[in-house]
């Protein structure tokens, strides 16, 4: 499921990032690799902030439509 679907403060895995080339590598430097963990912290206007290997990181609903957890 696309990550603005998940719940907040419950752990999930990344499982796929969608999107083009350069929106992967962005993603990625930011911490969002396939297989790491992250939860969702809060919700504020559909932008999301994210907990990811211990950092807060905000992003906004049309990235997080592109990082899909199980």
């Amino acid at each position: 499921m696309p990550l603005t679907l998940a719940s907040t403060g419950k752990m999930m895995r990344i499982y796929k990032i969608t999107g083009k080339d350069d929106v992967k590598r962005h993603l990625a430097d930011l911490g969002f690799i396939e297989g790491v963990e992250l939860s969702v912290v809060n919700e504020l206007g559909g932008n999301l902030i994210l907990n990811v290997k211990g950092t807060r990181i905000a992003v906004d609903k049309k990235m997080a439509s592109r990082i899909l957890v199980d």
